[in-house]
């Protein structure tokens, strides 16, 4: 059965591998030889032409990206009111890689405000056609786990209760400026339930003074908080990510642990979910899902390598999956974006394109 609407069968996370033009401008406009403007107007085209080719590729959705981006996370928390990005020691540890020394902090209260990005999303529109166009942005969770309570400046929030709930208004806002904005299909991207399924991970949390389970009831309850008053018509998704940063990752370990809260309490419409390698786990804690409405989103395609997928093995994949949950609750994409960093992952266009393929070639095959 084929979907109309958001999520679709064949879908995306996000974000593709920089063009060129873009790399270059950025280089001129940090050099100070280009404007903001001229930027931009590189960004623009890049973008138009990156809607033609997803559609070309048979998609029914279109992202810009995240083109305009450095950082899948950090652009958008440090647009917000009360955070500013900073530089720090070192970077974000990943598998024997380490990202730009950057991270954010909350120095105000935070609120969304005019969020630039809100003017990103109308332009996607624009250039999208029939193509449904969706945005992507970080997860609330997000901007409290990456540097946990040390991040807050206490003398603003001496009750971190305040915090997460002005972080529940802060996104709940974000979804409302979104949807007059003329959005239809918002992704909220999430490593943090990702993490708490890493016995590494959780061991970290503990070090720091923090218990992962009470984190993870706070994290749900400040989504669903986000969450309430969502229009009907807007479809929001969730994706639970390993870490992604020039194809390597940073956590491991099966769902299992956050699934019955994740999936069983989370008032989202789809959660997309990486099933790329063993890291993974197996399909069981999608027993959790709750029948009918909600769509889980399986990324089965792996967006590390170029190295095209088994059409065969991907099908018997969803096949196995559907012993969990409802063939029909269920749709194929790539496991993450292909450059949550401008840095991108080590595969070309071609092959980015090539994944692309893949994904809706398998989805008008299998619905």
């Amino acid at each position: 059965m084929q979907r109309q609407h958001a999520p679709f069968r064949a879908d995306v996370v996000g974000s593709f591998l920089r063009p060129d033009a873009i790399k270059q401008a950025r280089q001129q406009f940090a050099a100070g030889q280009i404007d903001a403007a001229a930027l931009r107007k590189v960004e623009d085209e890049a973008i138009r032409e990156s809607v033609a080719q997803q559609c070309a590729c048979g998609l029914h959705v279109v992202t810009d990206g995240e083109f305009r981006r450095a950082w899948w996370h950090m652009d958008f928390f440090a647009a917000l009111q009360g955070v500013e990005l900073y530089e720090v020691e070192q970077g974000i540890q990943f598998n024997g890689i380490q990202t730009k020394a950057q991270s954010v902090r909350v120095v105000g209260k935070v609120g969304f405000g005019n969020h630039p990005m809100l003017e990103d999303f109308r332009y996607l529109k624009s250039v999208s056609g029939n193509a449904e166009p969706k945005m992507t942005i970080p997860s609330p969770s997000v901007l409290h786990f990456r540097g946990g309570a040390k991040a807050i400046d206490r003398t603003v929030y001496p009750d971190l209760n305040d915090y997460f709930d002005d972080l529940a208004t802060t996104w709940r806002d974000a979804i409302r400026a979104f949807y007059d904005a003329g959005c239809r299909y918002l992704q909220l991207d999430d490593t943090v339930w990702a993490y708490l399924c890493s016995d590494e991970q959780r061991a970290k949390v503990r070090e720091r003074g923090e218990d992962p389970d009470e984190l993870m009831k706070i994290y749900a309850r400040v989504l669903n908080k986000a969450l309430e008053g969502k229009p009907e018509d807007l479809t929001i998704g969730l994706h639970v990510c390993r870490g992604n940063f020039r194809s390597s990752w940073i956590s491991e370990g099966g769902y299992e642990p956050v699934a019955e809260v994740l999936f069983g309490t989370v008032n989202i419409d789809a959660f997309f979910l990486e099933y790329d390698n063993d890291r993974s786990g197996d399909f069981a804690p999608l027993r959790f899902i709750r029948p009918g409405k909600q769509q889980v989103v399986l990324g089965l395609i792996t967006t590390k390598n170029g190295e095209l997928e088994n059409p065969e093995l991907v099908k018997a994949r969803l096949k196995e999956a559907a012993q969990y949950v409802d063939i029909n609750q269920l749709c194929l994409s790539p496991q993450c974006g292909f450059a949550s960093t401008e840095e991108g992952n080590s595969l070309s266009v071609e092959q980015q394109w090539d994944k692309v393929r893949l994904v809706t070639g398998i989805a008008n095959e299998v619905w």
